[in-house]
């Protein structure tokens, strides 16, 4: 079965599903199924995109957008247009990541953008602090650090006091990044410190609220120092880190866990250890292509700026062979 006639028969099963409790009579209930209908058909996308090219999931996520916005627009009852347009800042920041992924950064501000409006009309100022924290992450990744640090801040006012610990623990690794692409290392290693203790305090809270539908663990923040370590040049960073960060590493995110090796090898050649730095550039390489990520084969370019050498050994030059010819 060709992978996109899949993708849609994924959506209409999840709208299948729903249409007992959509035809019910009009009343909360009713209300309730409709968003719960639409936020079940993007927790699926959500879960296909560690498995799935971003391309061929895009098209189907982007028709899931106009969908739960035409339903917004044209209903008449203000507490489900209000979580409907939640839904649609979730789709819409779905679509930011998934055209980040594929490289297309223009897009992927755009959908950010969109997911940040479409929670400020559902007047819903946890959501609007999450896409504000995703469009930070997306920008302290692209190396623009004043702008994931100033998004960081406005998250932070939107929570107010009382921050819930995954809420600052994940803005918190947010803002490291942010530091790491500004080149302040002690600005880092603080915010990082900041997010693991919080992170420990997660399971002592109640269950964390929509919108953060994934787990934020002490192993996300040594993926975290990882990453920022290998931004920093700073292989020791890399190497303590790593072994705490194995269960990212190991995770099915497949896209993920290309981008954290590249980290790691980023690490690998700080030290000077060409061949282990290139050999799992290549493995990297291998999931970019084959999962069309624009996002890794990016990070494994820039991976390989940072080597020059007049007489490149063989496992360099295999490396280039590899990324020659290659457009995604």
């Amino acid at each position: 079965m060709e992978r996109r006639k899949f993708l849609g028969g994924a959506a209409a099963t999840a709208a299948t599903q729903a249409l007992p409790v959509l035809s019910a009579p009009q009343g909360q209930a009713r209300e309730e199924g409709r968003v719960a209908a639409l936020r079940a058909a993007t927790t699926a996308f959500r879960r296909l995109d560690g498995s799935t090219p971003s391309r061929q999931l895009a098209e189907t996520v982007l028709a899931h957008l106009r969908l739960a916005q035409m339903l917004a627009r044209e209903n008449d009852h203000e507490d489900e247009r209000g979580g409907l347009a939640a839904v649609g800042s979730e789709v819409a920041s779905l679509a930011g990541w998934l055209h980040w992924d594929m490289g297309d950064y223009g897009s992927a501000r755009i959908w950010y953008g969109a997911s940040i409006k479409a929670a400020r009309r559902a007047a819903n100022p946890l959501l609007a602090a999450y896409q504000m924290g995703s469009l930070a992450q997306f920008e302290a990744h692209a190396g623009n650090a004043a702008q994931g640090l100033s998004l960081t801040r406005s998250a932070r006012r939107q929570l107010g006091s009382g921050l819930i610990a995954i809420a600052d623990a994940w803005l918190c690794g947010v803002e490291a990044l942010a530091h790491a692409a500004a080149g302040d290392k002690d600005a880092t290693d603080t915010a990082l410190a900041t997010a693991a203790r919080r992170a420990e305090q997660i399971e002592y809270e109640e269950a964390p609220p929509w919108p953060w539908v994934f787990s934020f663990t002490e192993a996300k923040v040594a993926a975290t120092r990882v990453s920022c370590g290998a931004r920093l040049g700073l292989p020791q960073w890399v190497s303590s880190a790593q072994d705490s960060a194995a269960a990212v590493m190991a995770s099915g995110h497949e896209k993920q866990r290309a981008l954290l090796l590249l980290d790691v090898a980023a690490g690998h050649l700080a030290s000077g250890r060409l061949d282990g730095a290139f050999t799992l550039a290549a493995q990297a390489v291998e999931i970019g292509l084959r999962y069309k990520s624009g996002r890794i084969v990016e990070r494994a370019r820039a991976v390989r700026r940072e080597y020059a050498s007049a007489t490149p050994p063989k496992v360099v030059r295999d490396f280039d062979d590899r990324l020659h010819g290659v457009f995604l």
